[in-house]
């Protein structure tokens, strides 16, 4: 009787540094990647130079195969997908799968989700659970089937959120914790200790989603409260990253801003008006209080602290973002 191996043979589909980051600890516990399905190489820079994903980088730096389909139901793509022939696929942070690919595995497609599903299922989870100022979320592993984030769940971790986290903060700490909970899937998922479980149903409109972010996602609006406001800034910081259109004289510019504070205050001024003392202190009227601006970035310019981003504009007169 053959003894079955200790470690299963796998897939592993992905595109950004959050996954790469789960490869590189997949590789490092010794399990074997038998190829890698990333998007393809996209033009980046002036010179719009084609450039590979994270994942395909981290997999070309270990020898690992690379398959970069157009399309997930291109013949060839299956059928080289198919020769690989592994027993688990993992897919962190990529497409959704059609059936012929997430069947394809016999021992499961497993998903790493970035949130406790069913809550916050869609492409941008993170940024989603600090915009609306949850103090806590977590990780989720689950069996891929024909809906979005809607698979039986095979294990979970919460991780709390500080008040200093950002998304760059919350992801490393989720990609810290993202790669023992895939290994210790893969391995329950290969000995047959995990038992899927369905994820509970929730009536429509009650769960809190994480669509994608968009250009309006990432627009400040002043006539909210300084800690939602404070709050959208931190969900997306570094990337995408809020923004305001500064007004000054006649000249408009959007303002990127990286890091806030929330002062609540009773005030007659307008949403969106700028109050400095043109040395250290940015702060911006909103409902209920000000924002005070601690690191933004003008158009074309460095990321600057307040004090420095003011030097360019003493005596200006009066300054507003709307």
């Amino acid at each position: 009787m053959t003894k079955k191996k200790e470690k299963p043979e796998l897939v592993f589909m992905g595109t950004p540094g959050f996954a790469a980051g789960i490869l590189q600890e997949l590789l490092r516990l010794g399990y074997s990647i038998k190829g890698v399905v990333t998007a393809p190489d996209k033009p980046a820079g002036r010179g719009l130079v084609p450039q590979p994903s994270a994942v395909k980088t981290k997999a070309l730096e270990n020898k690992i195969p690379v398959l970069q389909p157009v399309s997930l139901k291109e013949s060839l793509f299956l059928d080289s997908l198919s020769q690989w022939d592994a027993s688990i696929f993992v897919v962190v942070a990529f497409r959704m799968l059609p059936e012929q690919v997430w069947k394809m595995p016999s021992h499961g497609c497993l998903n790493l989700h970035a949130s406790l599903l069913p809550e916050y299922r869609g492409a941008a989870p993170i940024n989603h659970a600090i915009i609306n100022g949850e103090r806590e979320t977590g990780l989720t592993t689950f069996l891929i089937d024909k809906q979005i984030d809607t698979g039986a769940i095979l294990l979970q971790q919460p991780i709390p959120i500080a008040q200093t986290d950002n998304a760059g903060t919350l992801q490393d700490k989720m990609m810290a914790a993202g790669a023992p909970l895939v290994a210790r899937t893969i391995d329950g998922l290969w000995q047959g200790t995990i038992k899927p479980v369905p994820q509970p149903f929730v009536a429509p409109g009650e769960l809190k989603q994480a669509p994608r972010l968009s250009r309006e996602t990432c627009r400040i609006d002043w006539s909210r409260e300084s800690g939602a406001i404070v709050n959208l800034i931190r969900g997306l910081s570094p990337y995408p990253c809020a923004f305001s259109t500064l007004k000054k004289g006649e000249t408009l510019m959007d303002i990127k801003v990286y890091e806030a504070r929330a002062e609540i205050a009773r005030h007659g001024d307008i949403p969106g008006k700028v109050v400095s003392d043109w040395k250290t202190t940015l702060k911006v009227a909103c409902r209920g209080g000000y924002v005070h601006l601690l690191e933004v970035q003008a158009p074309g310019k460095k990321r600057l602290s307040a004090g420095a981003f003011l030097a360019g504009f003493r005596n200006t007169g009066e300054l507003n973002f709307r």
